[in-house]
């Protein structure tokens, strides 16, 4: 927060600076800056820049299994980064999720009686995120859900974990500067594209489109600021009982558990069978379903927290919240896509294709779930429409975001003059 208030008092001395040099016979009018040029490898690289710190440097994942190799685990953020460039809203809301699970964790500990004030909101992060490994033999054996933490000490089977905030933040590839050049990078973009709307210069779409993931950013790292970064291996915790063994008191979960079709063809009951034929049906509808926290979807694999882990059963208040916000998320990212409506394209046809895939954004998500909840509250014989329902709007939402990634980039061929202009103030203003 202090290196944001220096920034901010930074700002407002560089606007001071340039205002004084304009004239001022009339006060009431907005001062007229100086003008710079930009390149378009200028427009590029700020952009992407940006977009990568929106879509990668802000994610935190959580803690690998310690049998994944070192390709597996790059394999695995590569596939949460594409995630977040095609659905950046998911991201937000697996953060939003995070940080009220976190929140309910610590007034769970706090209440237990082993931690009093010790244990913080950062030790809830990190628990959520598979930070505490249990060990049997020397070897690990399961992953620590916040409840089995508690039920194994309070039964004598594990010593409490005695691992500090500090020591946590000790293990995160990130602090507190680190994360606040990102912020600041991020608030710069947003700041330089404010000052070109007041003077009327021109936007290009790739702009457009930062803006949208930046604002979400905004948000992912609100939520993620105490949770640990980047860290590899989870602390060891160790069985103490000679008599009993872990699987007689904690519930073990198969790691390789599919999504049956029943929960798409309206029935919502989930078995653990493994279902075959699914092929990509799993890969796209379980991070949804593993958020909301749905009925039999594993709620832990045995070495690692599933990535969209929906383990924590939210109060009805937050799991509202979650769903609303989830929905409002969507609609923002999507309406500051149609915002550039009046954009100047190079081509009529672009132009039809950004507008519509903008609203298909805006609309899909929450129009989608809504007529699901209508078929199955209005229409039950109607519920095995719900199927081809989700997959009609995956599909629409899917294609409407590839449709605007290659329109950021391919209209960058033909920009109009005033698209290179630059308020000169805005070059003063630290940035990558």
């Amino acid at each position: 927060m202090r290196l944001l208030l220096c920034v901010f008092l930074y700002l407002v001395g560089v606007i001071q600076a340039t205002n004084t040099t304009t004239t001022t016979s009339d006060s009431f009018k907005v001062p007229s800056p100086s003008f710079t040029t930009r390149t378009l490898w200028t427009i590029v690289s700020s952009s992407v820049l940006t977009l990568f710190a929106c879509v990668y440097s802000a994610i935190h994942p959580n803690i690998p299994s310690p049998k994944h190799s070192p390709g597996g685990i790059l394999l695995q953020r590569l596939g949460i980064t594409i995630m977040a460039l095609i659905a950046p809203e998911l991201i937000a809301t697996w953060a939003m999720r995070q940080w009220l699970s976190a929140r309910q964790v610590t007034k769970q500990f706090e209440t237990s009686g082993y931690y009093d004030h010790t244990w913080t909101q950062t030790h809830s992060f990190f628990v959520l995120m598979g930070g505490f490994m249990l060990y049997v033999d020397g070897r690990p054996c399961h992953t620590l859900r916040p409840d089995y933490i508690l039920k194994l000490i309070r039964e004598g089977y594990i010593d409490a974990p005695t691992l500090t905030a500090e020591q946590i933040h000790d293990r995160s590839k990130g602090d507190a500067i680190s994360k606040g050049l990102v912020v600041l990078q991020v608030g710069w973009f947003v700041m330089q594209l404010i000052t070109r709307v007041i003077y009327n210069l021109e936007i290009t779409l790739l702009e457009v489109g930062t803006f949208a993931f930046a604002v979400l950013n905004f948000l992912t790292y609100a939520m993620w600021w105490n949770k640990p970064l980047n860290v590899e291996f989870p602390h060891p915790v160790y069985w103490k009982s000679t008599e009993s063994k872990p699987e007689d008191h904690i519930e073990y979960v198969c790691a390789s558990t599919d999504v049956p079709l029943l929960i798409m063809s309206a029935s919502v009951s989930v078995t653990k069978k493994k279902t075959a034929g699914l092929g990509i049906m799993p890969l796209i509808f379980r991070p949804i379903l593993e958020l909301i926290g749905m009925p039999g979807i594993p709620i832990s694999r045995r070495l690692q927290v599933p990535t969209f882990d929906g383990s924590i059963k939210l109060k009805g208040w937050a799991r509202f919240a979650l769903a609303q916000s989830a929905f409002v998320m969507a609609a923002v990212f999507g309406a500051i896509h149609v915002l550039a409506w009046n954009v100047a394209f190079p081509i009529y046809q672009e132009q039809v294709l950004w507008n519509l895939s903008g609203i298909a954004i805006v609309c899909a998500p929450s129009l989608g779930m809504y007529i699901y909840i209508w078929l199955f509250l209005c229409r039950p014989a109607l519920r095995w429409l719900s199927f081809p329902i989700c997959i009609l709007y995956v599909m629409l939402y899917v294609t409407a975001r590839a449709i605007l990634l290659v329109l950021m980039f391919a209209t960058l061929d033909n920009l109009p003059p005033d698209a290179y202009k630059a308020v000169s103030w805005t070059s003063f203003v630290p940035h990558l």
